[in-house]
């Protein structure tokens, strides 16, 4: 259930967490955590074994008091009402706890006893449902011992939602799965969203959150570097605009340095390819016209997009966009020639055509 804000009528953040430190001898685990959660999205903490993710979590749920700072989770203080916050959460460490003597129905029932929800037809039906869900109801006579390591995890994420939880929380799901077991969990866990659930995942696997998240939290020694949706951290980190290139013969990138708009050339593993670094989409027609003019006989003009990875190494190594690339942690604001934005010509638009780019009366 998601409420929602009085004030701005937006639906209030399943999770809050506000500057959270957490001590274990003389580490600090949680070094002033700030992490908010919203409802009905699937909200990514990425980062090095390590970094606090599964802290963070077990902060969530009350397993662990903060030692400084404040948690909320449904409006709540688990540390408080940790019994009534643990009902409605579901949870899938990286080691599920199995009991591998007993069948897999037997693991879920007993799951279901200690949720409160009873015995009989009923709960067995519901039993029966969550193992289907998750491709596991011709397993769950056998023994959990001789259950594969992805099949453990699908028994897991079943019992996760025998009771219905609102929030779900996901500690390196996929961990020791081969990559067809990984890609079905994957697919599970996305589709939990569509129930209207909130779910939380843990993962050190840049590829494992691509495509996956709506939210990401990048952390690394107890807090967090940043946060925001995919499409946020590309307009902040990536700001320039990156375009593939190649000719039918080897390029050299001397005299392309020097085309206006140009920030950087970058090799290719192919030599008859680079990446143009540019100050703007709107220098694309103009670039393509310099390249022409040069000789070079294009093959493509392709636009590079950030993937995730791309993102994540920005963030950490916070490197200029001169030094790597245009990946950077602050807006580069572009530099103001003095000069009056060109004409778009027929040119302009026949090269927009044919590479894909916006031609530039909107841009420019």
């Amino acid at each position: 259930m998601t409420t929602t804000s009085p004030t701005t009528g937006e639906p209030e953040p399943i999770v809050a967490l506000e500057g959270v430190r957490r001590r274990f001898g003389t580490v600090d685990a949680l070094a002033g955590l700030d992490l908010i959660v919203p409802a009905n999205r699937i909200t990514v903490l990425l980062g090095p074994n390590g970094a606090g993710k599964t802290t963070a979590i077990r902060m969530i749920t009350g397993a662990l008091d903060a030692h400084a700072g404040s948690v909320r989770t449904f409006g709540l203080d688990p540390s408080i009402y940790g019994e009534e916050v643990r009902r409605r959460c579901g949870v899938v460490s990286a080691k599920p706890a199995l009991y591998d003597r007993l069948s897999g129905h037997a693991n879920l029932a007993y799951a279901a006893e200690l949720y409160g929800l009873g015995r009989g037809d009923q709960i067995d039906r519901r039993i029966r449902d969550a193992a289907a869900r998750f491709g596991i109801e011709h397993a769950l006579e056998h023994r959990v011992g001789g259950f594969s390591t992805g099949m453990k995890t699908r028994l897991a994420l079943a019992r996760s939602i025998l009771h219905q939880p609102d929030l779900l929380l996901f500690d390196e799901p996929t961990s020791g799965l081969d990559p067809e077991s990984s890609h079905a969990v994957l697919e599970m866990i996305r589709e939990m969203t569509d129930d209207g659930r909130t779910v939380v995942m843990c993962t050190h696997l840049l590829l494992e959150a691509e495509g996956l998240a709506d939210k990401v939290i990048v952390m690394e020694d107890g807090t967090d570097l940043v946060a925001g949706t995919p499409t946020e951290l590309t307009q902040r980190f990536w700001p320039g605009t990156v375009v593939l290139v190649g000719a039918e013969a080897p390029v050299d990138p001397a005299p392309l340095a020097r085309i206006p708009g140009v920030r950087q050339v970058e090799a290719d593993t192919d030599p008859c390819q680079v990446r143009l670094h540019l100050d703007g989409d709107h220098r694309t027609p103009d670039v393509v016209l310099a390249l022409l003019a040069n000789g070079l006989r294009l093959t493509r003009v392709e636009p590079i997009q950030p993937s995730l990875e791309d993102l994540y190494f920005a963030v950490r190594t916070k490197k200029d966009i001169a030094d790597d690339g245009g990946r950077q942690l602050s807006p580069v604001e572009r530099p103001d020639d003095g000069l009056p934005p060109a004409a778009v010509t027929d040119r302009h638009r026949q090269v927009a055509a044919l590479t894909g780019w916006p031609g530039s009366e909107e841009a420019r």
